[in-house]
């Protein structure tokens, strides 16, 4: 924001938000409390030109308004038009369009017959409600011109709605469902390792037009790495379809998120044979992978530990709260997954304030191979590498809040520290849409698990919460364009079976608006004068030092808030190409923005030569499986596997053995 702005805004929320002055109080002019001034020229209905609301349900206002403005352009220099214009960057992008809709709903209301009609209070006060936790949050009072009790009538005096028109096609969206008795049968139990490989490939298989079953590694102890795909094209990367990943059970005693991604892939399934609209229309413009278990190893070791607990020789029968925070948690290694990824925000911390420093798409550093990498880990970082995925979630337990990068603190010595990433207002808005969505996430009268998220209703960023180095989802951002959020699914880790159908109804709206919510932004494709799309070619946007990359045919995607952005596509020996697009609050789905680049000679960088071109992958990955040297091979089952790396023929047949870092983890 700009300063002036800043100081401005600080200076309304050391005040009270007071009336301007005109003279008399704001609105007493309605109740001829002032002179006759006023009413010089008799209000008629006229038509709705306000450009920050002229998405409103209807197209004639009137003027004067309630707050006294005569005129469009006196209404349009008021402070009130100026804070509705600027309120999503004050609030964090929280309680919009919900805000700007009340607002506009008070300086241009709707008018009938030359008659103005007054929003409705209840509707006011249900926002205020909801809503005041992010004022108070930035330190500011609520605006005056919302004074519910003021401006606003009752639903006795024929009130307008202003949040109607947002409330309907709310519930068209959830229209399909049916919450009580939903036409999908699935069954509420926990399943066993060899359960889950079996129901995720009937799945599979009863669904094969859209979808496929595909392992991407094996555990420390050999067991798959199942991953289902949903797509109306499933197995290939189309162009401009968005591709997206759920992750579950990375901590192996932490399963209900386990649970819902079979449920979830059980629904997604059932409900396209059936025609549901919404999952025809998600599956059919999305390409969705689901890893309902990245660590079956600690899942099994938590399991048994239920079981042993639940035996009724024992005096406490409460197994699933015995199992504690700790059983099956890391591998069968003892590593905890979500602290073994390369620490690339150490790098981004220490490099941030380098002109010539790349800042996104980190290479992982050298030293991190010579560590201890779980084979779980190593086949999600090739997993994340080999797919152009746009957006994650990461399902966990233990809390009920969405968390969001960065999960590492700025200082190092500060375990609980605001560490925004430069997609700040993107990642809140994404666990936003997660959280609001469930049913009791975001309550804001909620205090659960020792701690309390009521004031940001539901979502935290992660190194404000606590910091930790080593995770998945600062991996995902700093080294690839994906953006991934955590989301903890509630309190107890391993919840009675009798909890798993009714927190599948508190999570299936918002597994499904996650899945919806990737459709936002922007997409296209970098191509050539030629028309051949340019892999590799980096998209910026201004103000944002997070580049994305092409995919292998030059398309990319941008998730992106409301708002004016300048794009820049440029490509190595290719001419660099800018575009001003405007992304309107009420699109629904990606806006498409195409370049065209030219070639031009290359010319000597500085990058090239005080950086490396090569990535450590290639250099140091001691599996070197990202890139597969021949044709892979199938298992009995079906499933594609890679079984031994590229190196093992070499020393097979030299009689040479392998030195022990090859060995480890195969």
């Amino acid at each position: 924001m700009h300063l002036g702005l800043l100081v401005l805004f600080l200076f309304w929320t050391k005040s009270c938000w007071c009336a301007p002055q005109h003279g008399c109080e704001p609105g007493d002019e309605l109740l001829g409390r002032c002179g006759n001034s006023v009413y010089e020229e008799k209000p008629t209905c006229t038509e709705m030109n306000l450009g920050y609301c002229n998405d409103m349900e209807y197209s004639r206002t009137i003027f004067p308004n309630i707050l006294g403005h005569r005129t469009r352009l006196e209404a349009e220099s008021g402070a009130e038009y100026l804070l509705l214009s600027v309120i999503h960057g004050l609030l964090n992008g929280e309680c919009s369009p919900e805000i700007r809709l009340v607002g506009c709903s008070v300086l241009a209301s709707p008018c009938q017959n030359d008659k103005m009609i007054k929003p409705c209070r209840s509707t006011c006060e249900a926002l205020r409600k909801d809503c005041i936790h992010a004022f108070e949050a930035i330190e500011m009072a609520w605006p005056y011109f919302l004074d519910c009790d003021r401006f606003f009538a009752s639903d006795q005096e024929g009130c307008y709605d202003p949040l109607a028109g947002l409330k309907a096609r709310q519930e068209l969206a959830m229209s399909s469902l049916s919450p009580e008795e939903p036409s999908t049968i699935i069954q509420f139990t926990y399943t066993s390792n060899s359960q889950m490989y079996s129901l995720l490939k009937r799945t599979a298989a009863k669904c094969s037009h859209i979808s496929h079953v595909y392992s991407i590694g094996r555990s420390t102890e050999g067991k798959d790495l199942l991953v289902i795909e949903f797509s109306n094209n499933p197995g290939q990367h189309e162009l401009l379809e968005p591709e997206v990943k759920l992750v579950g059970n990375m901590h192996g005693n932490e399963v209900l998120g386990r649970q819902l991604l079979i449920y979830l892939a059980q629904y997604l399934c059932s409900e396209y044979m059936l025609g549901n609209p919404r999952i025809q229309t998600i599956i059919n413009t999305t390409r969705i992978h689901i890893l309902a278990s990245m660590n079956p190893d600690g899942y099994e070791l938590a399991a048994s530990e239920v079981e042993d607990n639940s035996d009724p020789e024992l005096s406490n029968q409460e197994g699933h709260l015995l199992n504690g925070w700790t059983n099956g948690r890391t591998n069968a290694q003892n590593i905890d997954l979500n602290r073994n990824f390369p620490d690339l925000t150490s790098v981004f911390y220490r490099n941030r304030r380098s002109r010539h420093y790349r800042i996104d798409h980190i290479p992982i550093p050298d030293a991190y191979w010579f560590g201890k990498v779980a084979p779980e880990t190593y086949a999600v970082m090739k997993w994340i590498r080999s797919l152009p995925f746009v957006q994650s979630a990461s399902l966990h337990g233990g809390e009920l809040v969405v968390s969001y990068p960065f999960d590492f603190s700025r200082h190092p010595h500060e375990e609980r520290m605001f560490s925004p990433t430069p997609d700040e207002q993107v990642f809140k808005q994404l666990a936003r849409t997660y959280a609001d969505a469930h049913a009791t996430m975001s309550n804001n009268d909620t205090e659960r698990c020792g701690a309390s998220f009521y004031r940001t209703r539901g979502i935290i960023n992660g190194a404000l919460w606590y910091s930790f180095a080593g995770g998945m989802s600062d991996f995902n951002y700093l080294h690839t364009n994906c953006l991934e959020i955590t989301v903890e699914l509630g309190c107890d880790k391993f919840p009675s079976e009798a909890e798993l159908y009714p927190e599948w109804k508190r999570n299936k709206e918002a597994l499904l608006s996650f899945l919806e919510s990737v459709h936002r932004g922007l997409k296209g494709v970098v191509k050539d004068v030629d028309g051949n799309g340019i892999k590799g070619a980096t998209v910026s946007v201004r103000g944002i030092r997070k580049d994305v990359t092409t995919a292998e045919n030059g398309d990319y995607w941008r998730l992106l808030n409301p708002g004016t952005h300048i794009l820049t596509a440029t490509a190595k020996g290719y001419s660099r190409v800018s575009k001003r697009v405007h992304l309107p609050h009420n699109m629904n789905k990606a806006g498409r923005v195409d370049f065209i680049l030219e070639k031009v000679p290359v010319e000597p960088d500085i990058d090239d030569h005080l950086f490396p071109t090569v990535d450590t992958w290639d250099r140091f990955d001691p599996y070197n499986q990202f890139e597969r040297y021949g044709e892979p091979d199938v298992s009995e089952d079906g499933i594609e596997r890679q079984e031994k790396p590229w190196w093992w023929n070499y020393f097979s047949q030299s009689g040479i053995s392998p030195p022990n870092w090859l060995l480890r983890n195969v």
